[in-house]
């Protein structure tokens, strides 16, 4: 399984998450994307996933703060208390002995934020 971790703010757009997930590498080989569970009602993500024909995950987040990252934001540290929100959401929901295959890619207009995690799970 491939999951995007996406991470976004008030601002984006689903350009912009199309944006940062074309940025990774792999936006043909996504099987689904992950989100923080407050997130998962948005419309950016609910209409950015629907025009990708992908289901979204959310992520709690205890399992958000439970993955260690490889990229520091200053933004989720303060905000999440982790080092990128796209990176713990791409790995929490790749599940167990999950592998990152891109790290944080960020939006062209700085709203979202993409990382990609492949898990043992088809």
């Amino acid at each position: 399984m491939i999951v995007a971790g996406l991470g976004f703010n008030s601002k984006a757009t689903p350009d912009s998450l199309a944006d940062a997930l074309d940025a990774t590498g792999y936006a043909t080989s996504v099987s689904v994307l992950a989100t923080p569970e407050d997130k998962i009602k948005a419309p950016v993500i609910l209409d950015f996933a629907k025009s990708r024909g992908l289901l979204v995950l959310p992520i709690q987040p205890h399992q958000l703060e439970a993955v260690q990252t490889h990229t520091q934001s200053v933004v989720s540290r303060m905000m999440r208390r982790i080092g990128s929100v796209a990176e713990a959401a791409a790995l929490a929901a790749a599940g167990p002995n999950a592998a990152l295959l891109a790290t944080r890619k960020i939006s062209d207009d700085r709203t979202a934020t993409c990382a990609i995690a492949k898990g043992a799970t088809p």
